[in-house]
């Protein structure tokens, strides 16, 4: 079976996995636990660690059985098919969160005008600036070499 990614109405995380609990479908949503201040006090709150995603696992032709939860939007695709998790990843991400080391985990994608750090292939260490992102390639500027790097997704 794998693991797909299902689009949630915003702060429906937690309502979310509970009712595909219900329905009997293996899901999982990570979760954090921060504290949050306000102007008279500081409180422990747990919220999803992805906003809007709940994972789920079961079979291709069961996939429209999340949809008798209220609050999914629709399924996360990847290059138009239905994006899938593998088990190891949601293994990395479960046993991340089980560390006590960890103090803040922001997850963002990049955006035009970034500056990122290319971190494997013969361009290791070169910093660029993000000119182009979508869904098949992302378009970095290498200004210390002069020239355009095209990264290509798989």
């Amino acid at each position: 079976m794998n693991w797909y990614v299902v689009y949630t109405k915003p702060k429906w995380e937690k309502k979310v996995a509970e009712q595909l609990n219900q329905l009997g479908v293996t899901c999982y949503c990570p979760l954090l636990t921060q504290v949050r201040q306000w102007a008279d006090r500081k409180k422990k709150v747990v919220v999803p660690l992805f906003n809007s995603y709940v994972f789920v696992q079961l079979e291709e032709a069961q996939r429209n059985a999340v949809f008798g939860a209220s609050g999914v939007v629709r399924y996360l695709f990847w290059l138009g098919k239905p994006a899938i998790v593998k088990d190891e990843e949601i293994a990395i991400i479960k046993k991340s969160l089980e560390s006590t080391v960890i103090s803040e985990i922001l997850v963002e994608s990049y955006k035009k005008g970034d500056r990122i750090t290319v971190e494997a292939g013969v361009f290791k260490n070169q910093v660029g600036v993000v000119q182009e992102v979508s869904n098949t390639e992302c378009v970095l500027i290498l200004e210390s070499l002069g020239c355009v790097l095209r990264i290509k997704y798989k």
